[in-house]
């Protein structure tokens, strides 16, 4: 409906000019079409302007607005819409049914495209997210930062962007020091090989179990991490093995997801590449001692002191993300660098983008924070270190054999089951975190993410797969999708619907918020799916309609396709 919006707005500034001389309409067109609206029911319009916000401005009663601007308006109008009423303090626009036929157009026209403004073009768009630590297995508490960042980088591509996806992995820290200890201490080789990262796992939660009884364990990781960074053999030996070990397991998870990235590299690459900043900041007179440890003073700025070196010398997570991200504005020369973790790095963030914009780094205002909030089962917070976790790959097994199972029941005839299946069971989940609000805590179950009826993936695929078979039996047929009239009321809502993509793609850009699609997702099926029941297809009275309505599921299939790809979602064309 953008193109609506800003037709819409032209026509406003433009009679606000004439009649109250305000303003000017090569700039004031852009506040007028932010302001406009969608009323609550369609029967009144498309779009509804409310005159309230310019009453005071002008100094008039928000109903005389709406009726000197309806009649300046209507004296010359605008094929666009089919009719403009002041109701009230609104100026309600309907837009003409061969408004609505040009929007079947442009989607035929754009393809894959549609929905896509370009705005992105020649920028460089860097994105850090899913950056596991090594040692840990995905559980379900990584599915935010790993899928959230996903989608961002395939919205921003679809806007034209240039997109690097790294992986920034937690692959240096005293986490490795404890997971060395742990291994020098109990572990086995041989079980470590067979088991995989899970072995890794029960020797880190037994760390924290031991140290709780023997607190100099946490003195002894401290101590092994520093010869890590001094580079000692075994120590070097035993970490690289320790990511061999983990990314054999979160390959799989990648996979599932159908997620790539552009760069792999953790934390340990910028391990030499501190001290040159670590150094900027001492020449900026930054640095300041405080028990030994160095920090940086944020108190003017309202935050507590950014810890830069421990008292032993070595480094924080700050000190390596400063270097990390002057590492990549030099590499990629970024338009923003985007990071996608949890609600509770909000302080860290913005803790070091001030310390970077501090050392003379003006480009410290494209750094940008996307933070989310947690996820729960039943309520219950996950944590590796107590094995309090629910590890993905299990919510992914379990969620791919309940879909398995449905199918056998609903479709035993399906060939390509396997593959159905987890494209739907993974799907199923994905889609169930994204269609909230990212910033929300959230408490998931399987069940209700596995519904194939409501605001699920499970029925968005469905939908998907409907439009698919109606095209496969209109090929089959014959029946070629071809221009005509939209005349029932459902045909207009889907189209209305397929108009409103645009806006909603670039609300998820701008927002940095995946569940503005995944929510029109739930929009355009829904509206299908009416269209579908109340108004036959292949057994429409004529062929005109037929071909007409092949045509609008022609459409859906095209945007839906795209929608759900932008979220990180499969498209089985058979469930």
């Amino acid at each position: 409906m953008q193109k609506f919006k800003q037709t819409a707005a032209f026509l406003i500034a433009d009679a606000v000019k004439n009649i109250w001389d305000f303003g000017d309409p090569s700039v004031d067109v852009w506040k007028y079409k932010d302001m406009l609206e969608y009323p609550p029911d369609t029967t009144m319009g498309d779009l509804a302007f409310p005159c309230f916000k310019l009453s005071r401005d002008l100094r008039t009663a928000p109903p005389k607005i709406a009726a000197e601007l309806a009649a300046k308006i209507n004296a010359d109008p605008d094929e666009a819409f089919s009719s403009i009423v002041a109701t009230g303090g609104y100026l309600n626009f309907k837009i003409a049914d061969a408004s609505f036929e040009r929007i079947l157009a442009e989607v035929e026209e754009k393809g894959e495209k549609y929905g896509s403004t370009g705005t992105g073009e020649g920028k460089t768009i860097v994105l850090d997210y899913s950056s596991p630590n090594i040692s840990k297995p995905f559980h379900i508490g990584h599915l935010g930062t790993t899928v959230i960042g996903h989608c961002l980088k395939l919205i921003h591509e679809f806007e034209g962007y240039k997109c690097i996806g790294i992986n920034h992995l937690g692959d240096w820290g005293t986490q490795n020091g404890k997971q060395i200890v742990a291994f020098k201490r109990w572990g086995d080789r041989e079980k470590v090989e067979r088991e995989g990262i899970d072995a890794l796992v029960e020797l880190y939660v037994k760390f924290h179990e031991e140290a709780e009884k023997d607190p100099s364990l946490n003195d002894e990781a401290r101590a092994e991490f520093k010869k890590l960074e001094q580079h000692d053999p075994e120590n070097i030996a035993l970490w690289k093995w320790f990511i061999d070990v983990s990314f054999k397991e979160y390959s799989v998870t990648y996979d599932q997801l159908g997620i790539t990235f552009d760069s792999y590299n953790g934390e340990s690459f910028y391990s030499d590449k501190m001290a040159p900043q670590i150094e900027i900041m001492r020449e900026k007179g930054l640095l300041k001692l405080d028990d030994g440890a160095s920090i940086v003073d944020l108190e003017e700025y309202g935050m507590p002191p950014c810890l830069i070196l421990k008292r032993d010398g070595t480094t924080l997570y700050p000190t390596r993300d400063i270097a990390a991200a002057v590492y990549r504005k030099n590499t990629y020369d970024f338009h923003k660098c985007i990071y996608v973790t949890s609600s509770g790095q909000s302080l860290h963030f913005a803790q070091w983008f001030k310390v970077v914009g501090l050392m003379g780094y003006d480009w410290n205002e494209d750094l940008v924070h996307v933070p989310y909030g947690t996820v729960s089962i039943g309520g219950a917070k996950l944590a590796t270190r107590t094995g309090n976790v629910v590890l993905l790959k299990d919510l992914f097994r379990q969620s791919i054999e309940k879909v398995r199972e449905i199918m056998e029941e609903k479709n035993p005839d399906l060939e390509n089951k396997d593959e159905v299946a987890e494209a739907v069971g993974v799907g199923a989940i994905v889609f169930n975190y994204l269609f909230n609000n990212r910033i929300k805590d959230m408490s998931f179950t399987l069940e209700s993410a596995l519904s194939f009826e409501g605001s699920t993936g499970p029925y968005a695929q469905y939908t998907y797969a409907r439009t698919c078979s109606i095209i496969e039996r209109a090929k089959a047929e014959g029946v070629s999708a071809a221009k005509g009239s939209l005349t029932a009321p459902e045909e207009i809502e889907v189209v209305r619907t397929l108009a409103k993509f645009p806006e909603r793609v670039n609300a998820a850009l701008t927002e940095y918020e995946p569940s503005n699609i995944t929510r029109y997702i739930i929009d355009l099926c829904t509206a299908f799916n009416r269209f579908y029941h109340n108004c036959p297809i292949m057994n429409a009275d004529d062929d005109d309609t037929k071909a007409m309505r092949v045509r609008i599921t022609s459409a859906v299939n095209s945007v839906l396709g795209t929608a759900l790809h932008l979220i990180c979602m499969k498209t089985p064309e058979k469930i």
